[in-house]
């Protein structure tokens, strides 16, 4: 894979931008792509770690032969916990051990090229802005937003709009079409919708609500996504009844 290739951030920035893609290649593995990823975790195998690259791919695969490896390695042995949990619990376990793994790669790289303190502090600042993978999987960053939302005193019932689509009044899963205003009004009504929407985290990257983007929620477990991250686009979601993320339409028993 194109992924697995060599890289070697030098800036603060640069490690932050790997540190994001390698996590949205880990959350796509656990959350969008679930069903794949637990085919590919079978307990007869030999010990296999999830990997998340700086194209936002992810893999299952064995670890790497040389020793030391380049990079730090994910956790081992993934695949031996898949049938002896609960699908809910072994995911949470890989989506901790990927959080480990992300920041033991961030600050590899920190040490190597020499960041100082208030480098490496920076670097922190920034990743901790960002919801965990665990917290992203478990859904506890969504209860995070929902809890925010209920202390900045927004009377909804929910800390969503009641509308299934960002940027919509009725009942659809597409944006409306704005009327013509002068700037201000719109650059009021931007920051308005900024204000109230900021903390939504799609579930598939775990990035924040963007006004310009075209967002989509679930309606079984009512977390929302950026169209983009799950296929879907206005036109299309205009004839979706009711829309299931792939998390909720992979969902079946397990043994």
């Amino acid at each position: 894979m194109d992924g697995s290739q060599p890289y070697n951030p030098r800036t603060v920035e640069e490690v932050f931008r790997d540190f994001k893609s390698r996590r949205a290649g880990i959350i796509k593995a656990l959350t969008t792509d679930v069903e794949e990823f637990y085919q590919q975790c079978d307990p007869e195998k030999e010990n296999l770690c999830l990997y998340g690259y700086p194209n936002e791919q992810w893999e299952v695969n064995l670890p790497a032969e040389e020793v030391p490896p380049e990079l730090p390695e994910p956790a081992l042995g993934i695949n031996f916990a898949r049938d002896g949990m609960p699908e809910k619990d072994w995911l949470a376990l890989v989506a901790v051990h990927g959080d480990a793994w992300l920041l033991a790669v961030a600050f590899y790289f920190g040490a190597r090229f020499g960041f100082d303190k208030a480098d490496r502090k920076r670097l922190f600042n920034m990743i901790n802005d960002l919801p965990t993978i665990f917290e992203v999987v478990s859904g506890s960053a969504k209860k995070q937003v929902k809890e925010k939302s209920t202390v900045s005193n927004h009377s909804s019932s929910k800390s969503k709009p009641n509308s299934k689509a960002k940027g919509s009044e009725q009942q659809s899963k597409f944006p409306k079409v704005s009327t013509p205003k002068d700037e201000e009004e719109e650059g009021l009504e931007e920051e308005e919708d900024e204000e109230e929407h900021g903390d939504t985290l799609c579930g598939s990257c775990g990035e924040n609500y963007a006004a310009d983007e075209f967002w989509i929620c679930c309606d079984i477990c009512e977390v929302w996504f950026h169209g983009s991250c799950v296929k879907i686009t206005p036109a299309r979601a205009e004839h979706i009844k009711q829309y299931k993320c792939p998390a909720c339409t992979n969902k079946r028993a397990r043994p």
